[in-house]
């Protein structure tokens, strides 16, 4: 059972009416440095705002630039692990901030991510678990991105590994989880049944410069029985961020139709 801490929170990163929610993460800066989109933060959080994302996630550098300007409201995710692509393992992420910073800096939820096969897969776990139990006593929603990179892994979709990177966050915690799209409703059913009641949201991954391909992958989630999408740099390097993350919603939250969703970009 939630608390009533939690419970609150969650509102403001999941739509109350729908059940389900539109993420933009924007912490990419710490792991690839200002990548094109995310020079301002500050304007790139009002253009998916207007667009009606129900909540933006970062760094604390995001807060500390101005997360919410004039535009309208948005929740904060503050991430609490990290990593570079100039470490010797990338794929290692380390707890950078923690619970009572992200209460000080009033966010709404926090989230770490853990991959799954990789070298130090131990730690990753442990971190998530230590969050989990942090965020139980403080009554902090926490989003679990869960990935699956090593050796061990030759394909980061299938959907035998993914449904069972999710079942993890769930089995540990987790109140909402982010994982890949496994190619189909079909495949990524298995994914939200196997955590039960926790939500499951999309990982967005690399830009694909195709916004159908984009839009069929947040519908075949949906489809599946997902709660959202969390959508990066497909949205936030978007030509038009706001029309896409307007697209986006009207899947997520209206049960719309590609189609439907397209028109919306095409104004």
């Amino acid at each position: 059972m939630l608390s009533i801490g939690k419970s609150i929170r969650l509102e403001r990163i999941i739509n109350r009416r729908t059940g389900h929610t539109v993420i933009v993460p924007m912490d990419h800066g710490v792991t690839v440095g200002p990548v094109p989109g995310l020079i301002d933060m500050a304007g790139m959080v009002e253009l998916v705002a207007e667009g009606g994302a129900d909540a933006v996630l970062g760094h604390v550098g995001l807060p500390r630039l101005g997360h919410r300007g004039y535009g309208p409201d948005i929740g904060l995710i503050l991430h609490l692990s990290a990593s570079t692509r100039l470490a010797p393992d990338p794929n290692h992420k380390v707890l950078v901030s923690n619970v009572e910073r992200a209460i000080k800096y009033g966010a709404d939820a926090v989230s770490i991510h853990v991959n799954l096969g990789a070298h130090y897969e131990s730690e990753m776990l442990r971190d998530l678990g230590e969050v989990a139990m942090a965020c139980e006593e403080w009554g902090m929603p926490l989003v679990a991105m869960m990935y699956t990179r090593g050796e061990k892994i030759e394909n980061e979709h299938d959907v035998e590994v993914v449904k069972h990177a999710a079942r993890v966050a769930a089995e540990l915690g987790a109140d909402v989880v982010k994982c890949d799209y496994t190619g189909s409703p079909e495949t990524f059913r298995e994914v939200t049944e196997g955590c039960g009641p926790v939500k499951v949201v999309i990982a967005g991954g690399a830009r694909l410069g195709d916004d159908r391909a984009l839009l069929e992958m947040v519908a075949g989630a949906m489809e599946a029985g997902g709660a959202g999408a969390s959508i990066g740099r497909n949205a936030f390097q978007h030509a038009n961020p706001t029309r896409i993350t307007q697209a986006i919603c009207v899947i997520v939250h209206e049960g719309k139709s590609v189609s439907d969703a397209l028109s919306v970009l095409d104004g």
